[in-house]
């Protein structure tokens, strides 16, 4: 059999550090690669009771279909939060998604033509150019600082690209920098998204997971034009296995992507949204965000302290308010995936993401993101060691 496939499949290929990354899952390599939280801080007798409460339940509601724009209590549940955070929208303003992932899949089917220009961070998260890659983009990048996507760079990008549709956008602790959109800035961006036409995608999975500094409002509570597609997700504040996420955005807009909704999957789960929303009814997430907030906080300390005592001293990374990654900067010319095929891994036994893979139009070598939340501290402190060390020994890959 000789398969033709369709033309939006030519880039749709398997991530260069996929095959680094599955050595990586080896339990003798201490891993900072993936986006994980921490698995010792699930709640998991709360979801056990949860789960076996909705299967007893009468009629078995909770193992039937349902509404393929989720179960309308969840969505009720889920509108509160999203006031609380300065988004004033009722359940009927939620679509229920398998993980915010799919919401970036559906943003990008229902805007996207082949060679439509998304704009995105320079560097941005991988994730979302594999969703958006089945529709054929054309992508323009900003680069950013310490405040995020630099707006003035924005606003002439924007001028130079009249097919631009969609602005994609990680406002709070950017996977994968860990940087932070500032208040100026998130008020440039929605202004120059009005002068342009043009939809903002916000991604928004680590928002509640901040340390240190003011919270800041979303892009969606400044939005007066109804262009903000806001992405949230319970995968790093509750457990990822759940795979609830959801999409607050204006009718027209929830309508399509709704549409979308039925053709990919018909629904999310109805067990998994019945069990988060029994959760959310019967136990306090807000206290549990504040336990993964301290531990995290710990936890970014702890490497952070272990790359100014292990590593060379011309590595920057990050210091990051929340959420669960830093970014280092290596010097000009060093190959981070090389060195971590060649030497972290065989070697040091630790693993990473190397940055190349991160920037959509020009790899840099001289970047990689550590992941914090999921290892133990004793596990930070040695795998930092480790690959101190090795970076001292071998300072030119």
């Amino acid at each position: 059999m000789t398969p033709r496939y369709a033309q939006r499949m030519d880039k749709v290929q398997p991530s260069a550090i996929g095959e680094l990354l599955a050595l990586g899952a080896d339990p003798s390599i201490i891993s900072f690669g993936g986006g994980y939280p921490d698995a010792t801080l699930f709640p998991a007798e709360q979801l056990d009771a949860v789960f076996h409460e909705i299967i007893r339940e009468a009629g078995g509601a909770a193992m039937q279909y349902a509404p393929s724009n989720g179960l309308p209590h969840l969505r009720d549940q889920i509108a509160g939060l999203m006031t609380a955070d300065g988004m004033a929208c009722t359940g009927d303003d939620v679509l229920i998604l398998q993980g915010s992932q799919q919401g970036l899949d559906f943003a990008a089917r229902m805007l996207i033509d082949p060679g439509d220009v998304i704009v995105t961070e320079d560097p941005t998260f991988l994730g979302a150019l594999i969703a958006f890659e089945p529709s054929q983009p054309d992508y323009a990048v900003v680069p950013v600082d310490t405040d995020g996507m630099q707006t003035e760079a924005l606003r002439e990008i924007l001028e130079a690209n009249p097919r631009a549709r969609m602005i994609y956008t990680i406002p709070d602790f950017q996977n994968p920098t860990g940087v932070t959109l500032s208040l100026a800035r998130r008020k440039e961006l929605i202004a120059l998204a009005n002068r342009h036409d043009l939809i903002v995608l916000e991604d928004t999975p680590y928002r509640q997971i901040r340390f240190e500094g003011r919270h800041l409002p979303t892009l969606k509570s400044l939005d007066t034009e109804g262009r903000v597609i806001h992405l949230g997700s319970f995968s790093k504040v509750l457990v990822p296995g759940l795979r609830i996420g959801w999409a607050v955005a204006a009718p027209e807009l929830l309508a399509r992507m709704g549409l979308l909704k039925v053709a990919a999957d018909t629904q999310t789960s109805t067990l998994n949204m019945a069990a988060a929303s029994l959760f959310l009814d019967r136990y306090d997430l807000a206290a549990h965000i504040a336990t993964l907030r301290e531990a995290y906080a710990r936890k970014k300390e702890v490497m952070l302290d272990a790359i100014r005592q292990y590593f060379p001293q011309d590595i920057t990374a990050t210091d990051p308010d929340g959420g669960l990654f830093t970014w280092l900067t290596f010097d000009e010319g060093f190959d981070a995936t090389a060195f971590m095929r060649e030497v972290a891994l065989p070697q040091a036994r630790v693993a990473y993401v190397p940055g190349a893979t991160f920037f959509p139009l020009t790899p840099r070598a001289n970047h990689a993101r550590l992941n914090f939340s999921a290892q133990s501290l004793d596990n930070i402190r040695t795998g930092i060691s480790a690959l101190g060390k090795a970076l001292h020994a071998n300072p030119s890959l």
